[in-house]
This record gives C-alpha cells, sequence and structure tokens, in this order.
C-alpha cells in the first residue's frame, strides 16, 4: 500500500483550491485542521467534520479525511465530552483532517457548484453571486422548464427539491449556488437571473421570491454539497494513487 506524505497531499490542495486567496467566514479555517503522523495511505471525503463522520472515517481505515465543513465554526471550547471523544479519535486513530469551505464551493473544475451544474446538464458557465470578496456560484442561459429542473435536480441529488414557483415555467437564466444561500436570493435576482438553485433558506425567502418573479430550488444543504469533496478525493486518488471512499452521513437539511 502506498504512503504519500500529508505535506505534499496539503501543499497540492491548497495550491489547486487557492486556499491563501479565498475569503470565507472567519470561523471556516480553510487547509489542514488536524495532523496525523505524517503519511497517508487512504482517504475519507465528508460533508462535515463531526464525531459521527470521523467515526466513519476511522472505520474506513483512512489516515485523511477530507471535508466541506471543518471542526472550527464557533469560538474554542473546552475539549470535554463529546469534544474530547472527537478528538481522542483523531488523535489514536491518526486522522488528519483537511477542510475547504468557500474555497471548493468556488473551483471551476471540482467546486460544488460546478460540479451540481454538470449534474443538472447546464453549460456555458459564467461567474455568480458574490461572497467574501469573490464569485463563488455559476449562472447560464438555458431553456429548460421548471418541472424538469426539478426532476435532473433530484436525479442529482437523491432528493427531492422543494421549489418556489415564484418566476416562470420555462427557466431561461439559471444560477447555482449550493449550501445555505437562499437568504442571498435579493443577490441572485439582481444579477438577471429567472431560477436560482441552492441548498436551503429562511421561511420569508418564499414571498421574496415570489415579490422578485423568481422560482427558487432548495435541493438541501447536505444534498447540494457532496459534489466538491468526492470530486477531490477522486483527483487525489488518481494523482497520488491513493484508495478513496465518502462517508455518508445525511442530514436531510
Amino acid at each position: 500500500m502506498p504512503k504519500i506524505s500529508l505535506t505534499a497531499i496539503v501543499k497540492h490542495c491548497d495550491q489547486l483550491l487557492r486556499t491563501k486567496e479565498i475569503g470565507d467566514y472567519d470561523g471556516a479555517v480553510n487547509g489542514l485542521q488536524v495532523e496525523n503522523r505524517g503519511a497517508v495511505t487512504r482517504l475519507a471525503a465528508a460533508v462535515d467534520a463531526s464525531l459521527a463522520t470521523v467515526k466513519l472515517a476511522v472505520a474506513a481505515k483512512a489516515d485523511l479525511l477530507v471535508v466541506h465543513h471543518g471542526l472550527f465554526w464557533s469560538p474554542s471550547q473546552p475539549w470535554t465530552g463529546k469534544k474530547h471523544e472527537l478528538l481522542r479519535l483523531l488523535i489514536e486513530n491518526n486522522l488528519a483532517v483537511y477542510s475547504s469551505h468557500l474555497p471548493l464551493d468556488a473551483h471551476p473544475r471540482l467546486g460544488n457548484n460546478a460540479q451540481l451544474c454538470a449534474a443538472l446538464g447546464l453549460k456555458n458557465l459564467r461567474p455568480f453571486f458574490e461572497s467574501h470578496g469573490q464569485t463563488i456560484g455559476f449562472k447560464t442561459q438555458t431553456k429548460i422548464s421548471r418541472t424538469e429542473l426539478a426532476t435532473r435536480l433530484a436525479r442529482a441529488t437523491g432528493a427531492k427539491p422543494h421549489v418556489i414557483p415564484g418566476g416562470p415555467a420555462i427557466c431561461r437564466r439559471v444560477g447555482v449556488v449550493t449550501g445555505g444561500a437562499g437568504d442571498g436570493l435579493k443577490l441572485a435576482a439582481d444579477e438577471g437571473v429567472d431560477t436560482f438553485v441552492t441548498g436551503e433558506g429562511p421561511h420569508w425567502t418564499y414571498a421574496v421570491a415570489e415579490e422578485c418573479g423568481i422560482n427558487v430550488f432548495y435541493g438541501g444543504h447536505y444534498a447540494t454539497e457532496t459534489f466538491g469533496v468526492k470530486a477531490l478525493a477522486l483527483h487525489l486518488s488518481k494523482k497520488f494513487n491513493l484508495p478513496w471512499t465518502f462517508v455518508n452521513h445525511p442530514t436531510g437539511l
């Protein structure tokens, strides 16, 4: 079984994803979040770094877990109780954690948004939806019925989307931003799309969608963000000749 330097993988990921250049939320802490003893023999990928996904990665015998949502979103807390169990599992099982939030969303090939657009059959993509100093999503001109787009989204994610039919029955200008971008609905409408595909959003966005004349597809925060970590892990697997697995822990949200 090949052993690859953790440092080499991290360096490649940081360059590929432009980790230091992409702005993000303060708590995102993109990049290597937990070290191991220095070598990687098997990769695991997950949407979220949590006690549950760490247990799944350990069971898969991984020594590097690549995630979209990392460990450090809130201020530091005492490492007691379940936090201590998580830390102990990481250390005792030599499991490193690499996290990429907006850098992975924004990547033009491996990112959540690019991958979901491909799964939906959307082409000729243009930058869309600014967040933290850069655009992270994509938009395109097309011609597809609202019903067909809902079918494609359900097929891509494995979950039936919630649709707000505030716009035209035929979608011609579609924007895609995975995850929790529903509260940016007005921004999406201001950029000229008549249909906005994202993961989730607040209750009040229903009325805003109707007022703006825009369709909104909520495909699920988790379900729309499985794409990036899978694509990144597959890329790393091919480049470094490492086996990988996706550890699925869906939230339904």
